[in-house]
């Protein structure tokens, strides 16, 4: 695609990087036909071929609108359309760069700013935890709408006190630990069980995704540096092997440093090799199907039931990772199904989404658990936080982490 940009854009940061991404798009649509926000509105520019066009306008010196910023912000940002792309687009970094441009030119409604602030200064806080604890505490009073995003309190179970040569650092991040502890510590549980010991960091905390996909890519850098300067006493000395996600959308983003952090003389080099040594959680199973098989409870297995398994699109599409979970705990006996219908389209979580595009989202999430459901399982289990409290806001099915299954499994 043919860009000339606007004086303003030239030789800057953005301005390249966008250029370059547009020159791969040839127009031809097969992205319309996986994205789920023009499969619900039917409409070009909810799309990602048209908010590509929209996004090459401003680039090109075209006045953004308050539309244009509506098109931009009822993308998901799944990057189903990058699974879909002959041509190797990367409409999320271009995406991430256009909503930017855009935000600098149209003012947001009043409300707006302040729930988008609210978002990006709340969930990554210190405060968030004593918050959510308060909310769990009246979780019965609260009116529907709020009570799908407080999850019932949960007991996180006993971390592993054994020491093992081989170590892996974990992100404990801001949000799960709160809404979810158990799935940090079955984590924990289920490496030990292999013979790897998982350490944190005390003073890593938010990935940087919340800010960064808001908009204030500076605070998010700023996220993302104090987390390397967290990490990287470990990781130069060569104490642990890798740095290990539980949570999807985490991992994209941890395995994006190098990306983000390119043009930054101090961090580049570190971010690049903070990224190359980022695992999904699911990257392991291979490595630790043997080493669990015999301590896996038959009857644990039998109790289990069927699992339908929902893959997050930050994982089968923003890390390209796709088919491990569900073949390799088949491996292990477990029973697990993916649906046959529209597995590879979002769930409508897709970070603070469910939140700014409540409408959508409940659209989405419905349509997911209902190609769900249809299997007939025991519960539904995913790879990402986001996604399992937002199923589980719509469903009657226990929803988990699919590492809580197996530690159950090992545990049982």
């Amino acid at each position: 695609m043919q860009t000339h940009l606007a004086p303003e854009y030239q030789n800057t940061p953005e301005g390249l990087e966008a250029e370059a991404i547009l020159r791969k798009c040839v127009h031809c649509g097969f992205c319309t036909a996986t994205c789920p926000t023009y499969q619900l509105l039917g409409d070009e520019l909810d799309g990602p071929r048209g908010r590509i066009y929209l996004m090459k306008q401003v680039l090109e010196g075209a006045e953004p609108t308050r539309k244009t910023q509506q098109h931009l912000d009822r993308c998901l940002t799944c990057r189903n359309c990058e699974s879909t792309c002959p041509s190797g687009v990367q409409y999320g970094h271009l995406v991430d760069i256009g909503r930017k441009l855009v935000d600098a030119k149209v003012e947001r409604p009043v409300g707006e700013k302040l729930v988008r602030w609210a978002l990006k200064e709340g969930l990554p806080s210190p405060l968030f935890a004593p918050a959510m604890k308060m909310g769990q505490r009246v979780r019965g009073l609260l009116p529907e709408s709020l009570k799908a995003k407080v999850p019932a309190p949960q007991d996180a179970g006993a971390w592993p006190t054994r020491t093992h040569a081989r170590k892996v650092l974990m992100l404990e991040g801001c949000v799960q630990p709160s809404m979810s502890p158990n799935i940090n510590t079955a984590t924990a549980r289920v490496l030990d069980a292999a013979g790897i010991q998982t350490v944190t960091a005390p003073k890593a905390g938010c990935c940087g995704a919340v800010k960064f996909h808001l908009n204030d890519h500076d605070g998010g850098k700023d996220h993302m540096r104090a987390n390397i300067d967290a990490w990287w006493p470990l990781v130069e000395s060569g104490e642990v092997e890798a740095i290990v996600m539980n949570a999807s959308g985490c991992g994209v983003m941890v395995k994006d440093y190098g990306h983000v952090l390119k043009d930054d003389p101090m961090y580049a080099e570190k971010a690049a090799r903070i990224g190359a040594l980022t695992r999904d959680l699911s990257e392991l199973l291979p490595e630790l199907v043997p080493l669990l098989q015999s301590k896996i409870k038959p009857e644990a297995l039998q109790a289990s039931g069927l699992q339908a398994y929902h893959p997050p699109c930050t994982l089968q599409h923003g890390q390209q990772l796709k088919g491990g979970v569900e073949k390799h705990l088949g491996d292990l006996g477990f029973q697990i199904k993916v649906t046959a219908n529209e597995s590879h389209l979002c769930c409508g979580s897709a970070g603070t989404y469910s939140v700014l595009n409540p409408e959508l989202s409940k659209q989405l999430r419905d349509r997911k658990l209902g190609h769900l459901s249809a299997l007939e399982p025991q519960g539904v289990i995913s790879a990402n936080i986001g996604c399992i409290t937002h199923l589980q806001s719509g469903s009657g099915l226990p929803v988990r982490h699919w590492v809580e299954l197996l530690d159950e499994a090992l545990a049982a």
